[in-house]
């Protein structure tokens, strides 16, 4: 396999699990969509084995600007500007609300860029966001328009130069020795792939959970495109789309779609 290097840890993480992968994303890129779908799929089988983390990676090309509108965070009042870099600050400012919020916000912000309903680079699209997302939404436009939020982000650009990142997606997998190097992926390859890497790095034999139902599927991910159940599953989009359809008549989940892409939701009653 090309594009494989070892790198050393830049900081220790205590976590019951053995393994952690450092993601590296430019959230709005289309390939950062096919890392999720791969990734969705590795937790669903192997979570009880590793943590993951993103990294956000917008070209430093585009923050100059921003900066100098900004001098180094948003003000509340310019709630018409508008750049490539806002949408990863504003998961840095939902992150500061933990894990949870930040995976929530990116879920929501990708749907709206996948279906083209918000101007996601945006600040008051982001604001909208946020509210959709359910992070408390005072204290998202207090870090939005923070040092913090903005700290957290430039940290994220500090790794991914670091380690010297030059392909987004990546990933770095991690084990639990900080002595030890990891082992960095540049681009994107077939899952098998990465489960053989855990296996490497496990250096066991690993289980494989269950996959769960469709139904399952749904209250853990809200929302997924038909690739990604598909990928998920194991089948092609056909099946995986004669599958959906059958839930959508059953009033379980709903379609959003545009001419590019169609994705499918959790319908709440």
């Amino acid at each position: 396999m090309n594009n494989v290097q070892l790198l050393s840890k830049p900081a220790p993480t205590s976590t019951i699990k053995p393994i952690e992968l450092y993601i590296f994303i430019d959230p709005l890129c289309k390939n950062a969509l096919n890392m999720q779908t791969m990734l969705r799929k590795l937790q669903l089988e192997y979570d009880h084995y590793f943590t993951w983390r993103y990294i956000l990676s917008t070209k430093l090309a585009s923050l100059n600007t921003l900066g100098r509108r900004t001098k180094g965070c948003i003000s509340g009042a310019e709630l018409d500007i508008t750049h490539p870099a806002l949408p990863s600050i504003a998961i840095k400012a939902a992150e500061l609300q933990g894990k949870r919020a930040a995976a929530r916000f990116l879920l929501k912000l990708q749907e709206h860029a996948l279906l083209k309903t918000k101007e996601v680079t945006s600040y008051s699209a982001l604001i909208e966001i946020a509210k959709e997302s359910n992070v408390d939404i005072e204290e998202f436009i207090s870090d939005f328009g923070s040092k913090e939020a903005a700290r957290a982000f430039q940290c994220d650009l500090h790794i991914t130069r670091e380690m010297e990142i030059e392909e987004v997606p990546s990933i770095v997998f991690f084990n639990e020795c900080i002595e030890d190097e990891g082992l960095k992926v540049s681009g994107m390859y077939a899952y098998e792939v990465y489960v053989q890497i855990l296996q490497e790095m496990m250096n066991e034999q690993i289980i494989c959970n269950p996959l769960p139902t469709f139904e399952e599927l749904f209250l853990r991910f809200h929302t997924l495109t038909t690739s990604d159940v598909a990928a998920i599953y194991s089948i092609s989009t056909q099946e995986a789309e004669r599958e959906l359809k059958k839930r959508m008549l059953q009033q379980k989940i709903e379609r959003l779609y545009n001419d590019e892409i169609t994705l499918w939701r959790r319908k709440l009653n």
